[in-house]
């Protein structure tokens, strides 16, 4: 193949095409109104498990020394513009755009991706799950998919045989080290052992389509906590495997500004220990939480991982026009 080429074939872009007119058909039936919202960014994203790609953007003034120059970021995720949105009285709304990380790379992974994204004013997180269910089904033609909901404190009881919520950090890091053979640092916190447990003996034993909800509190992100029914606090959202690939991560969304403010700022502290730049808090959403987000569920969903399914392909550029090594 020529470096000029395409890394997806003509017939996979016919197919990818046809996908996303599907996915607008679902949500033009359900009245959910399509928004557009910027790639570039004042502000970066504060996960430390995520690194944006700053962009240096330069205005010019016709006054002498008067240029310009400071640095954007594009986004990993239309999250906060799209929940700006939500609190202006949007109502339901979906995106499919482009997002960026930076260093992801590999057979699953590309910098630049396109992520379908989603909120639905008044749903909690069941009847969520439901929707992306019946949007995962309807894209691949399989309404015969027998979906499972498994806690995450469900999943790892069945398959590794122990409470996540309760076991002691020694016993957590002592089943991880058992269950996988992997160096990592003695030190590592409690989430850094369970993430390990997830991605290497949980996801692959999941059965073939799958939701986990109700991660450890410590796990939140940007979705609310709540006590559940074993008197265990946990954060209200979800993921999505098919095939042992993680599909979607949703949330019942944090709709209060000075927790959100908090958690940016624990976010900074994870970073900094990771050794990572801390990224300055978004004010313009905090401004929004402040004047009302309405109680919503959203979700983010890789287009590119939905179409390797659809398509059966294993590579993530198979399923794109031009893949990093070719863009």
């Amino acid at each position: 193949m020529m470096p000029w080429q395409p890394s997806a074939d003509i017939k996979q872009l016919k197919q990818r095409a046809k996908i996303i007119s599907q996915i607008r058909d679902f949500f033009a039936n359900l009245d959910v109104l399509e928004v557009d919202t910027p790639v570039m960014s004042h502000y970066g994203v504060s996960d430390p498990h995520i690194d944006s790609i700053p962009v240096d953007f330069g205005s010019h003034s016709p006054m002498p020394d008067a240029a310009i120059k400071h640095s954007m970021c594009l986004v990993s995720s239309p999250e906060y513009a799209m929940k700006r949105l939500l609190a202006a009285g949007s109502g339901s709304i979906y995106q499919i755009a482009k997002a960026f990380r930076n260093g992801e790379v590999g057979r699953r992974h590309n910098p630049e991706f396109t992520l379908l994204e989603w909120y639905r004013i008044g749903f909690n997180l069941q009847q969520l799950m439901q929707e992306v269910a019946s949007l995962i089904s309807y894209v691949l033609k399989n309404e015969a998919l027998e979906w499972h909901f498994w806690s995450y404190q469900q999943a790892f009881e069945m398959i590794l045989a122990i409470n996540p919520l309760t076991a002691s950090d020694h016993v957590i890091k002592a089943k991880a080290l058992a269950q996988v053979d992997i160096q990592m640092d003695a030190g590592a916190p409690r989430d850094a052992w369970l993430d390990l447990l997830m991605s290497h003996c949980i996801e692959p034993n999941l059965p073939k389509a799958c939701f986990v909800f109700d991660y450890p509190a410590s796990q939140s992100a940007l979705a609310m906590i709540h006590i559940d029914a074993f008197g265990n606090q946990v954060a209200r959202r979800f993921e999505v495997y098919v095939n042992g690939m993680e599909l979607a991560n949703g949330y019942e969304e944090l709709t209060d500004a000075q927790e959100q403010e908090q958690r940016f700022v624990m976010d900074n502290a994870a970073r900094l220990a990771m050794g990572k730049t801390p990224m300055a808090a978004d004010d313009r959403l905090i401004q929004a939480l402040a004047a009302g987000l309405p109680e919503c569920a959203g979700v983010a969903l890789g287009i590119e991982r939905l179409l390797m399914l659809a398509s059966g392909e294993a590579d993530i550029a198979k399923v794109m026009a031009f893949n990093h090594h070719r863009a």
